[in-house]
């Protein structure tokens, strides 16, 4: 996939417009399969989630950012009140198709799932009954795909979910100024029954990231409350210091309004 243009998304994805990175579909099919389903989160994301969520009594939930509604479908099967949103409807689809697989369980038929991004969320998302929500989600790559800050972003495992159907990700890093400012991932994903004759077949697709740092991160995170909040950093879903000698390969950023 080299070649003397720099290109962000794999062939076929339009360059204008909302970025969508997920549009020629190709992207979202494998990611469905890549990430799995509820099963396929580790024990220990989906304790530290369920576990967050309780202990501050949120029953209403927007997932922000929710992809092909793995997480959601989660909390939606834990008995939350769940409003699901996603810029891509090439990603939706497989949320969509999965409330309508199960709209005869009361959980899911009354499962929002709305097409929207950040920008124009205050139009584009209902509000629950009773005004308002009790937590905003977003997980997963979803903060990488908005450019806001510089840095680069540290190696690491997966602790998310689990997957054996990965066979290679090549890694390009585009530096401005010798700093990171992209981070562009090829995938070549094994997919049962791609090829013409049935049997296992190789998918490849690209995604880019824009590296985040975590200094000014916390400082854009802390801005959108006007400093009105209290916001704890979690390295591999525990408490976070910086200067400390392990290095995490995820961040969490837990953020309660005080105001």
């Amino acid at each position: 996939m080299v070649d003397s243009a720099y290109r962000t998304r794999s062939l076929g994805v339009a360059a204008e417009g909302i970025p969508d990175q997920y549009a020629d579909g190709e992207a979202a099919r494998v990611w469905q399969l890549y990430i799995g389903d509820t099963r396929s989160r580790t024990a220990e994301y989906k304790a530290w989630l369920l576990g967050l969520l309780r202990q501050h009594g949120c029953q209403r939930v927007l997932d922000v950012a929710c992809g092909t509604g793995v997480d959601s479908i989660m909390l939606v099967e834990e008995g939350f009140s769940v409003t699901s949103m996603d810029a891509s409807d090439r990603m939706l689809k497989y949320a969509l198709k999965e409330r309508w697989n199960r709209w005869h369980e009361p959980a899911f038929d009354k499962w929002v799932i709305e097409e929207a991004n950040w920008m124009t969320l205050d139009r584009d998302v209902p509000q629950p009954p009773g005004g308002g929500f009790d937590a905003v989600i977003c997980l997963g790559n979803s903060f990488a795909h908005l450019p806001d800050c510089k840095g680069c972003v540290p190696p690491g495992k997966n602790i998310y979910y689990m997957s054996d159907l990965t066979k290679d990700i090549t890694t390009l890093v585009l530096t401005v100024n010798n700093k990171a400012h992209m981070v562009t991932l090829d995938y070549t994903v094994q997919v049962s029954g791609a090829s013409q004759d049935g049997s296992p077949g190789m998918s490849k697709f690209r995604l880019s990231y824009y590296p985040h740092c975590l200094a000014p991160f916390t400082e854009l995170l802390q801005a959108a409350f006007g400093g009105k909040c209290q916001h704890s950093i979690l390295g591999d879903f525990k408490p976070y210091k910086p200067g400390q000698s392990y290095v995490p390969c995820y961040f969490s950023h837990v953020i309660k309004r005080t105001d």
